[in-house]
């Protein structure tokens, strides 16, 4: 047998079940209108807690708020009664106390900031100019070396000048300023004034601090003669007696007598 698209069979389209709860839903929501603020009914199914507001003429007379007004149940479904009555009834005590259980919990300040590190001051190594000068080159091409150490004010003419062929020769040329490079009385450097007194008695030193260095031989503080050279690296003098020498210091200064201030100069004992 065929069937045709006319004679298939029609089906009652799906509905959503309903429970007890739904036709206290709808009798409920039925009575809106005559519904008031103040009341309340409280009804349980299942473990579900309803609220549903109550007329208002139901509240008691008294003004108390504390007792919940009957309600009237005739309107609800036979369902809905049952589910009422086999429910179980939840009161609260009007001076009930709520409470709760808070965490408790440490404020703790922020850390101070860690210190921002110090910074490394890197010290410069010692100079080595003097070292370097002890090896002179030619003095068209390197000058001398100026004197590292600061000079003391200059003294006054030590009596061993007197008589003193080295010693009388230096002493004319107090103060002629110090050039770098100079061999001449307009301007001196150190090895310039001491080769230039030397030649004024006819010895020839060598041009250089370092060369004069080993133009005689050493002899020990304590032997030495005023006339002889004082040495240290990268600088020259007269030796004038005593604690005195005479020498051109650095530029800006001037021939002149003045205290040893070498810590270990050497004496050289030079011979014609």
């Amino acid at each position: 047998m065929t069937v045709t698209p006319q004679q298939r069979a029609k089906h009652r389209a799906a509905r959503r079940p309903t429970t007890p709860l739904n036709d206290f839903a709808n009798a409920a929501t039925g009575s809106l209108a005559t519904v008031g603020r103040r009341s309340a009914v409280v009804a349980a199914s299942g473990g579900l807690v309803m609220t549903m507001a109550l007329p208002a003429a139901a509240a008691p007379s008294d003004g108390s708020t504390s007792a919940l007004p009957a309600v009237d149940t005739t309107a609800l479904t036979a369902q809905a009664r049952a589910a009422l009555a086999t429910s179980p009834v939840v009161s609260v005590p009007v001076d009930a106390d709520w409470s709760f259980d808070a965490p408790e919990f440490e404020v703790v300040a922020n850390p101070e900031p860690e210190p921002e590190p110090e910074p490394v001051v890197v010290e410069a190594p010692a100079s080595r100019s003097n070292d370097r000068a002890a090896v002179e080159a030619p003095v068209e091409t390197v000058a001398e070396q100026p004197v590292a150490e600061a000079a003391p004010a200059a003294a006054a003419v030590p009596a061993a000048v007197s008589g003193n062929a080295v010693l009388e020769v230096a002493a004319r040329y107090v103060g002629v300023p110090y050039v770098s490079g100079g061999t001449t009385p307009s301007g001196f450097d150190c090895s310039g004034f001491t080769s230039y007194v030397y030649a004024q008695l006819g010895i020839t030193l060598p041009r250089t601090s370092g060369e004069q260095r080993n133009a005689g031989y050493v002899v020990s503080r304590a032997d030495a003669q005023p006339g002889d050279l004082i040495f240290s690296p990268g600088h020259i003098g007269i030796y004038a007696g005593g604690d005195q020498q005479i020498d051109a210091p650095r530029p800006g200064k001037t021939i002149q007598f003045r205290s040893i201030w070498q810590s270990n100069p050497t004496f050289i004992r030079v011979t014609g």
